[in-house]
C-alpha cells in the first residue's frame, strides 16, 4: 500500500502536484472561511451534563436566556473630571445605557473580511448593575453574542466600545471595559506586533536551518510551501467534518493543529530530503525520479509508522469524559492522516520532479561529506555505550526530580498583559468592590417538579451564603421571566480565576447550598470558579484512562513495525523517561523560577501526547536505520555507529524545527500557553538529542542484534550491499548469505 502510493506519486508527479494544488488550496480556503463557525469558545459546553456547573449552564440557557456563545462584559462609567457621581449622573448613565440597548451595532467589514464570514451585527444587551460604595463609578452589564475568537466578532466589540465611549463622552463621562471579550481584544491588540515578529522569526529560523544544512534555497523554502498547502488542506478537512457532524471544535484546536502540522510535516519532508541526498550521493548514475521512488518507498514505511503512532496517541482522547479532549484528539488525528497522505504523495512527487536540482547550487552531491559531528557521536556511542546510557539516565533523572513537588493549576490560564485598558479597568473596579464583581459565581434554583420558585423562600440560602468566609457580597434572588427558576449572584473576594476561588466554590459554597436548599428545589452553582473546579475533576479522571490506553496503542504499533518484543520495550522506556524529565523540568521552572501556583492542568496530557508520540517519531527513524544497518555484515556496534552518522543530522534538524514551532508559543502572554510552548520544545529537544541520538543507539549497541529478538534482521553479503551503494536494503542478492558473528 505504501509503496503503491509512493510509486504512483513518482511515476505521475505532475498529476499528483496538480491535484494537491487544486484540492489543497480549496480546502484551505474552506477552513479559513468557516473555522469560527466550527469552534465552541465556552469550556463549559464540553463538560458532561452530570457536573454541577454544566447543569447550571443549562438552567441559565433555558430560563434566563443566556446563549452558549454569550460574551458578558463589565462596563465602567465614571465622571471625566474624577468627581463623585451624583444622582443626576446616575440617571444620565442609565438613560444612555437604555439607548445602547436599543441600537443595533453593525459589524465592520473590510477588504480583508472573508466572503463567507458570519455577520455578527446585533443589538447588545445592556443593563445597569451597581454603583461603587464610594460613588466613584457605576457599572453596566453588557452582553454580545458570538465566537470571541472570530475577527469579525472582535471588530464588532471595537465598534460598540468606540460608539459607547463617544456617547458617554458627550455627557462628560468616561468609560472602561473589562472581562471576557474586552480582555481578549485588548490583549490581542497589544500582542499583535509581537506575534507578527515571533511568527516571522520562527519562519526565518526554519529557513536558515535548512539553508545551513542543505546549502540550497529551494530545499529551504519548498518544505514550508508544501507543509502550508497540506496543513491548510488538513485544517479544511477538520472544519468540514465538524460542520457536517455538528461536533464543534475547541477554540484552541485550530492553533494546535497548525503548530503540530508545521512541525511533523517539515520533519517528514526532512527525513525524505536527507535520505534523498544520501541516495543521490551513493548512486550518481541513478535518475532523480528513480532515486525518489526508492527513497520514498523505504522512508515511507518509517514515516507511516511514526504518523500512526501520533494518530493512535491522539485517538485515545476519544475515550475522555471532558469534551474538550474528545474533540481535540480526533481532530489532530485526522490532520495527521492528511499530512501522512501528503508525505507519501506530494513530497515524493516534488522530489521526482526536481531531482538533483532540489539541492542547487550546493555541490555536496559530488562528494561524500566528512564524518562530521554526527559521525563522531556515532563512534562514541558505539564505543562507550554503557557510559552514554548512564550519562543519559543521570540527566533525565535529575530533571525528573521536579515531579516530587509538582502541583497542578486548574485555572483557565488568564494572565493577559496587565498594562492593557481592560486590566486597568479591572484594577480600578477591584479597589472599590469585591474582586469577583466582574465575574460572579451564580447559584441557580429550580423547582424539582417544574413548578414556580418563590424568591421569598430563598432568604435563608442567601443569608447562609453571605456568612461564608471569602464571599464579599450576595445579591437578592432574581426570578426568571417564567418564574420557574431564580438566580443569586455571589461576589467572591478572591480572583474568580484563582485556586482560592475554586477551592471556595467546590467546598464551602457547595456545602452551604446543599445544606440550605429549600425543600422541593434543585440548586446548582455556576460561574468561572465552579466551572474550572469541575474541569479539574474531569481531567484528573481522564488522565488515568488516557495514559495507559495511549501507551498500549503506541507499544502495539512499535511491535508491529519493529517485529520485536525487546526493541519496543526499549523505545517505550526511553520516551517514558523523556516524558518524566520534561514534566519535572517544567514543574521546577513554573513553580520555583516563575513562582506560579503549579503547572497548567493541560500540560501533562499535552506533553504525554506530543513528547511521547512525536518523540517516538525520532526513535522509529533511528531504530529503522539501525535495523537496516544491522542487516549488513559486520559487528552490531559498527552498524549502530553508521546509523547514527546517517540519521542524526535529520533528527537534529527536525528536532530544532519542531522545537522552534512549539517554542514560539512560549512568548504568548497566556501563562498556560507559555508553559506548553516551553515544555513541549524542551521535550522535543530531549527526544531528539538525548533519547534518539544517544540513549536508544547506546542501548542497541549494548544489546546487539538480540535487541530484535525473536526476529533478528536478515544479513546480506558485501556484494549485495554494493547494489545499493552501501546504503539501504538490497534490490537483489548475488550469492548466498554468509553468517557473521552476532555483535
Amino acid at each position: 500500500m505504501i509503496r503503491a502510493l509512493t510509486g504512483f506519486a513518482t511515476r505521475s508527479p505532475w498529476k499528483v502536484i496538480a491535484l494537491w494544488a487544486v484540492l489543497g488550496i480549496a480546502m484551505a480556503l474552506l477552513g479559513q472561511a468557516f473555522v469560527f463557525r466550527a469552534t465552541q469558545p465556552s469550556a463549559g459546553e464540553f463538560l458532561p451534563a452530570t457536573y454541577d456547573s454544566a447543569a447550571a449552564l443549562k438552567v441559565a440557557e433555558e430560563h434566563f436566556g443566556v446563549k452558549p456563545d454569550a460574551n458578558p462584559l463589565t462596563m465602567l462609567v465614571a465622571r471625566a473630571d474624577g468627581a463623585k457621581l451624583s444622582d443626576s449622573d446616575e440617571r444620565t448613565i442609565d438613560a444612555e445605557a437604555a439607548k445602547l440597548a436599543r441600537r443595533e451595532v453593525a459589524m465592520p467589514k473590510s477588504q480583508e473580511t472573508p466572503p463567507f464570514a458570519e455577520d455578527h451585527s446585533q443589538v447588545p444587551r445592556v443593563s445597569p448593575a451597581m454603583t461603587a460604595p464610594d460613588r466613584s463609578f457605576r457599572l453596566l452589564s453588557v452582553e454580545l453574542a458570538g465566537n470571541p475568537l472570530d475577527p469579525g466578532m472582535q471588530d464588532l466589540y471595537r465598534a460598540f466600545r468606540d460608539h459607547a465611549r463617544a456617547e458617554f463622552a458627550e455627557a462628560g463621562l468616561r468609560t472602561g471595559f473589562t472581562a471576557g471579550l474586552a480582555d481578549s481584544v485588548d490583549t490581542a491588540d497589544a500582542e499583535k506586533t509581537r506575534s507578527t515578529i515571533v511568527g516571522i522569526a520562527m519562519l526565518a529560523v526554519i529557513v536558515l536551518l535548512h539553508v545551513l544544512v542543505f546549502r540550497s534555497l529551494l530545499a529551504a523554502l519548498l518544505p514550508l510551501l508544501v507543509v502550508s498547502v497540506i496543513g491548510g488542506a488538513a485544517a479544511g478537512v477538520v472544519v468540514a467534518a465538524s460542520l457536517l457532524t455538528g461536533v464543534q471544535l475547541d477554540a484552541s484546536t485550530p492553533q494546535l493543529i497548525n503548530v503540530v502540522l508545521i512541525g511533523i510535516g517539515i520533519d517528514y519532508f526532512l527525513f525524505l530530503l536527507f535520505r534523498f541526498r544520501e541516495q543521490l550521493r551513493s548512486r550518481p548514475e541513478q535518475t532523480g525520479r528513480a532515486a525518489a521512488a526508492e527513497v520514498a518507498g523505504r522512508v515511507g514505511t518509517a514515516v507511516t509508522s511514526a504518523a500512526l503512532t501520533i494518530v493512535a496517541a491522539f485517538s485515545t482522547l476519544a475515550v475522555a469524559s471532558f469534551g474538550q479532549f474528545r474533540v481535540l484528539g480526533p481532530a489532530i488525528a485526522v490532520s495527521v492522516l492528511v499530512m501522512l497522505l501528503g508525505s507519501l504523495t506530494l513530497m515524493p512527487a516534488l522530489l521526482a520532479v526536481t531531482g538533483r536540482k532540489m539541492f542547487w547550487p550546493s555541490r555536496g552531491l559530488r562528494r561524500e561529506p566528512p564524518e562530521g559531528m554526527a559521525g563522531r557521536t556515532g563512534r562514541r556511542v558505539a564505543a562507550r555505550p554503557m557510559t552514554m546510557v548512564l550519562a543519559s539516565l543521570a540527566l533525565l533523572g535529575a530533571l525528573a526530580a521536579g515531579l516530587a513537588g509538582m502541583r497542578m493549576d486548574y485555572g483557565p490560564g488568564g494572565g493577559g498583559d496587565s498594562r492593557t485598558a481592560a486590566a486597568r479597568t479591572a484594577a480600578e473596579i477591584s479597589r472599590a468592590l469585591p474582586a469577583g464583581v466582574s465575574d460572579p459565581t451564580t447559584v441557580f434554583v429550580t423547582a424539582s417538579g417544574g413548578g414556580k420558585v418563590e424568591t421569598e423562600s430563598l432568604g435563608g440560602l442567601s443569608k447562609a451564603l453571605a456568612a461564608v468566609d471569602g464571599i464579599g457580597r450576595v445579591t437578592p434572588a432574581v426570578p426568571s421571566e417564567d418564574g420557574r427558576a431564580a438566580r443569586i449572584d455571589v461576589f467572591l473576594t478572591s480572583d474568580p480565576q484563582g485556586q482560592r476561588a475554586r477551592d471556595l466554590v467546590s467546598g464551602p459554597v457547595r456545602d452551604v447550598v446543599a445544606a440550605h436548599r429549600p425543600d422541593g428545589t434543585e440548586v446548582h452553582v455556576g460561574g468561572t470558579a465552579a466551572l474550572f473546579a469541575d474541569i479539574s475533576s474531569a481531567v484528573s479522571g481522564d488522565l488515568k484512562v488516557v495514559f495507559p490506553v495511549a501507551a498500549g496503542l503506541i507499544s502495539l504499533i512499535l511491535l508491529l513495525l519493529l517485529r520485536s518484543l525487546l526493541a519496543p520495550l526499549v523505545l517505550m522506556i526511553s520516551v517514558g523517561l523523556g516524558f518524566a524529565a520534561t514534566l519535572g523540568a517544567s514543574a521546577l521552572v513554573s513553580q520555583n523560577l516563575l513562582d506560579r501556583p503549579g503547572v497548567n492542568f493541560m500540560l501533562p496530557l499535552v506533553l504525554f501526547l506530543f513528547v511521547v508520540a512525536l518523540g517516538t517519531d525520532y526513535n522509529i527513524l533511528i531504530s529503522d536505520r539501525i535495523r537496516e544497518e544491522m542487516e549488513k555484515p559486520g559487528p552490531a556496534r559498527a552498524a549502530v555507529a553508521r546509523a547514527v552518522r546517517h540519521t542524526a543530522p535529520a533528527i537534529a534538524t527536525a528536532g530544532l524545527v519542531l522545537a522552534a514551532s512549539f517554542g514560539s508559543l512560549a512568548v504568548n502572554p497566556n501563562p498556560g500557553t507559555q508553559e506548553i510552548g516551553f515544555a513541549t520544545a524542551l521535550g522535543i529537544m530531549l527526544s531528539a538529542f538525548v533519547l534518539s541520538v544517544v540513549l536508544v543507539p547506546a542501548l542497541a549497541a549494548l544489546l546487539g542484534r538480540s535487541i530484535w529478538w525473536p526476529v533478528r534482521p536478515r544479513r546480506t553479503d558485501h556484494t549485495a550491499s554494493r547494489h545499493t551503494g552501501g546504503h539501504g536494503r538490497t534490490d537483489r542478492a548475488d550469492g548466498p548469505e554468509r553468517p557473521v558473528p552476532v555483535g
